[in-house]
């Protein structure tokens, strides 16, 4: 499913599966702002809580990771994504989506809820 949006992202790919649900997820990157791997995608939560497959941008992602560092979370980089995929994990996507913004499209699969969040913005 990747190798369709190889123009797209040229920066790097991946995919998740979890079987048991019949559930995989596909990313091809163009890295902006975290170029390390450590922005890699598919990404999962450092709890393992959720998957993330993100594009776009989240404009407000520093102050969003301080409010999550400041209930105890630690970040292994400095992606937006990463912000968005911890987000998810603590606060879940109603409160998340209230508090990000930014120009987006994901797709996360939440491992305990056993559900799949699609989220974008639009243009108006």
């Amino acid at each position: 499913m990747n190798a369709t949006l190889a123009h797209r992202g040229p920066d790097g790919s991946g995919h998740w599966v979890h079987a048991p649900a019949g559930v995989a997820l596909g990313h091809r990157r163009l890295a902006i702002i975290d170029v390390s791997a450590s922005g890699s995608q598919p990404m999962l939560s450092r709890d393992g809580g959720i998957a993330l497959s993100f594009n776009g941008e989240i404009y407000n992602h520093r102050a969003l990771r301080r409010d999550l560092e400041a209930e105890g979370v630690q970040f292994r980089g400095s992606s937006d994504t990463e912000v968005l995929a911890e987000a998810l994990a603590r606060w879940g996507s109603e409160q998340t989506l209230g508090r990000i913004l930014g120009i987006f499209a994901f797709a996360a699969w939440d491992t305990r809820g056993q559900r799949l969040i699609l989220a974008r913005t639009t243009s108006g």
